[in-house]
């Protein structure tokens, strides 16, 4: 009678808190998590279908940030819409299988990510240290290759992660002191032994994640190297200008992942919960928010064709005082001023294009 409150099953639904201890601010702390979720939304499919559609981007770094950028929305849109319903309409609720589907996808884009990273890493150690076989190298196919590696071993490490819940028997708690479901936060709630969970979730971190981060450690090493050798100062600040980008996005998506990871198996009483919690949803959603940042600022071909595309929708010319006539053979440019800048616009036989005018 004493074991009645820990019988052994396997729960209908779980119940996901927020951020505890700060159950009475969810409202406010909602309004900058909606506004960065709707700003990484935005920012992200711009960029992605600014890369597919123009066919200049085409290259092996954009192929790869347009891969980056589908992880990015995912991871968001995996954990983001659910942490707000509980904010916003405290619904707490979550079935057993929807709770172990985020888990696992969850986790899953989060280690695919992590080897995509690893390619554009590579990718930037050919364009420096190796340039002439740049072209050779980085086929369309290698690069297909490569994200398709970093997917099928992300599915390879999550996968019996999954298997490592199901087994396990769980206690009448269901409460999880999370915003969305994670494999430690489900396996505490387990009446039976947790320790082989608690092994496999460091190993594979440990064997992916930190093989990841010596990788790109490494190669970036190389870079510098390179870098420091090149003969003109303007090449230096290009590379690493180009590099210090992607160093960028390198530490905001490690940093607080390895925090979060090693306070949630270590950190025992030393770090507060809520601020444990509070990191933990950050990190699903500052990435995903500052990429599309970083590369459409810092880069000029991403950059100058964000700009051609909305200077050339339907409806601008008047605002910018200039006209455009698509399909038109005309004998001179037209020019006309974009705040801070002067373009001009040809009508070329076919879809106009816009450069910068000196």
């Amino acid at each position: 009678m004493a074991d009645v409150n820990h019988t052994a099953f396997r729960p209908g639904t779980f119940l996901l808190v927020g951020i505890p201890g700060l159950e009475k601010f969810h409202l406010w702390i909602s309004l900058p998590f909606f506004s960065m979720y709707i700003f990484a939304l935005l920012g992200n499919l711009v960029l992605l279908f600014t890369i597919v559609r123009e066919q200049s981007l085409h290259k092996p770094m954009y192929l790869f940030l347009s891969a980056l950028t589908l992880a990015d929305l995912l991871l968001s849109t995996t954990t983001v819409p659910r942490m707000l319903a509980i904010f916003w309409f405290r619904v707490r609720d979550i079935s057993f299988g929807a709770c172990l589907a985020q888990m696992f996808l969850g986790h899953f884009i989060f280690i695919a990510e992590s080897g995509i990273l690893v390619g554009m890493a590579f990718d930037r150690y050919v364009a420096i240290c190796n340039p002439l076989r740049y072209v050779t190298l980085l086929t369309h196919s290698v690069i297909w290759r490569i994200e398709l590696a970093a997917v099928v071993r992300s599915f390879c490490i999550v996968l019996p992660a999954l298997f490592l819940l199901l087994r396990l028997s769980y206690c009448r708690n269901r409460v999880i002191p999370h915003s969305y479901c994670e494999h430690m936060g489900v396996a505490r709630l387990a009446c039976t032994s947790i320790k082989v969970n608690i092994v496999y979730g460091l190993t594979a971190i440990l064997l992916s994640l930190g093989i990841d981060v010596v990788l790109i450690a490494v190669s970036y090493g190389l870079i510098l190297r390179a870098v420091f050798q090149l003969p003109s100062a303007g090449a230096r600040r290009k590379a690493m200008s180009t590099c210090g980008s992607h160093l960028c996005i390198i530490l905001l998506f490690y940093v607080p992942a390895f925090f979060s990871f090693f306070t949630h198996r270590f950190g025992g009483h030393s770090i507060p919960r809520h601020v444990h919690i509070l990191l933990a949803c950050l990190y699903v959603v500052v990435p995903p928010m500052l990429n599309p940042v970083i590369y459409g600022m810092n880069n000029k071909q991403i950059h100058e064709t964000v700009i051609e595309m909305l200077l050339l929708q339907k409806g601008l010319e008047a605002k910018l005082g200039c006209s455009i006539s698509e399909g038109l053979q005309v004998s001179r440019p037209v020019t006309c001023f974009y705040p801070g800048k002067c373009w001009t616009i040809y009508a070329l036989m076919g879809p106009p294009v816009v450069a910068p005018t000196e």
